[in-house]
């Protein structure tokens, strides 16, 4: 068999995938029979099956099977779920007595309304209800509810929101995982947002993988005018120079600027007139000297610029300059995950984790845990390896302890 027809393995293939690869060698001519038969034997299913799946390729033109159709909650259903509080019993009353906008739909029986309305929410659709958002202090701006960032609520009070889309900007190590809004992700927004509005200094810190990263990067995501944030790359003990380097990368400043420092200088100001979000993620690394100048780009009046400094011992560092730590707006701290927390946090993080029993995760906590939120990434990464294409695994202590043996050695 020729191997190039699956490409992908032997385990958990996609028909898509499958069918997509024996259709390029049936239109060049070269599919034969023993390709079909290394799919079926492949796959799990009869020769004729797969026949049929490439007969309804050529007729339609999609590789992938088409979608069942069932009942779903549109937009109008979904608001009126908002206003009565999130509470599916109310939903289904109100939709009886006319006033769900639904006009010629049939109502759903309850166990229908109720489980679609748990897959939507459990797939992340998120759910606004009338609650007013929290407040960091009475009078004081809501960055967070400016933003528009929705907060999903429940029966037992507030949860967390689970964030799909922004993924494509977030390093979150497994596929299927999703962005979790923990208070601690809520306050890296506001802290973020709070900045800048006003051009300020921030700082984001915390141990390693307590996922600093994570949040900042979702933060980012939620302003305004995300197209003003620029990342500035930087290196261990970068000089004024590499800074001013970076600066110039970030800005789209490339083989424009001049050769005096004095010269460069006074264009990034010009630059930096517009307001901007310069983000320095593992500012630990930057030199006193570095850090010095950019104070002082902070400080021109003709700028109007955030900073943000991040990383594990960026604290540390901007405090070795006293001009630029007296500056700063917000000391941001993103701590370990406490004990109490971890499990739900990590059920919303993957679907992987709902299936393990909570004695189990527990135990991963204590072993290897230790409320590291990429420790947590890594092993659902190595989880969701060994279940890939196994339709039938179960995550029990056994799968868990080889898992955790990976990351801390023998146990």
């Amino acid at each position: 068999m020729d191997e190039r027809v699956l490409g992908a393995g032997r385990v958990g293939l996609p028909r898509g995938l499958v069918v997509g690869r024996l259709l390029e060698r049936q239109r060049a001519g070269e599919l034969s029979t023993r390709h079909v038969v290394a799919v079926a034997e492949t796959v799990g299913v009869s020769e004729r099956t797969v026949w049929r799946w490439l007969e309804q390729a050529n007729a339609t033109g999609r590789v992938e099977p088409g979608v069942r159709q069932g009942y779903a909650v549109s937009d109008e259903v979904w608001e009126l779920l908002g206003e009565a509080g999130g509470n599916v019993s109310e939903l289904r009353r109100r939709l009886l007595a006319g006033a769900g906008g639904d006009s010629g739909v049939p109502v759903p029986s309850m166990s229908t309304l109720s489980r679609v309305v748990r897959r939507d929410r459990r797939a992340g659709r998120v759910l606004v209800t009338g609650r007013e958002p929290e407040v960091a202090g009475p009078g004081r701006p809501d960055p967070l509810g400016e933003l528009g960032l929705d907060v999903v609520t429940g029966a037992g009070g507030r949860v967390f929101v689970r964030e799909q889309k922004h993924l494509a900007q977030v390093p979150v190590l497994v596929a299927g995982a999703q962005v979790v809004v923990t208070p601690v992700v809520e306050s890296v927004v506001r802290t973020v947002a709070h900045a800048a509005a006003l051009g300020a200094v921030v700082c984001v810190y915390g141990d390693a993988g307590q996922g600093k990263t994570v949040a900042l990067q979702y933060a980012l995501s939620q302003l305004p005018r995300p197209a003003r944030v620029r990342r500035v790359q930087v290196g261990v003990h970068s000089s004024v120079a590499e800074v001013r380097r970076a600066l110039a990368e970030a800005l789209d400043l490339r083989g424009r600027l001049p050769h005096g420092t004095g010269e460069a200088d006074a264009v990034l100001v010009e630059a930096l007139r517009q307001p901007r979000v310069l983000v320095l993620d593992e500012a630990q690394r930057l030199s006193v000297s570095a850090l010095e100048f950019l104070r002082g780009l902070w400080d021109h009046p003709d700028t109007d610029t955030a900073l943000v400094f991040a990383g594990a011992g960026s604290e540390r560092a901007l405090r070795r300059v006293p001009a630029l730590a007296s500056r700063v707006l917000t000391w941001e701290l993103v701590p370990r995950m406490a004990p109490g927390e971890v499990a739900t946090v990590m059920q919303a993080f993957h679907p992987l984790w709902s299936q393990v029993a909570d004695q189990d995760m527990a135990w991963v906590e204590e072993y290897v845990g230790h409320g590291n939120f990429r420790t947590w990434a890594k092993v659902t990464s190595h989880l969701t390896a060994e279940t890939s294409g196994r339709s039938a695994a179960v995550v029990d202590r056994r799968m868990l302890q080889r898992v955790c043996g990976r990351l801390a050695g023998p146990l």
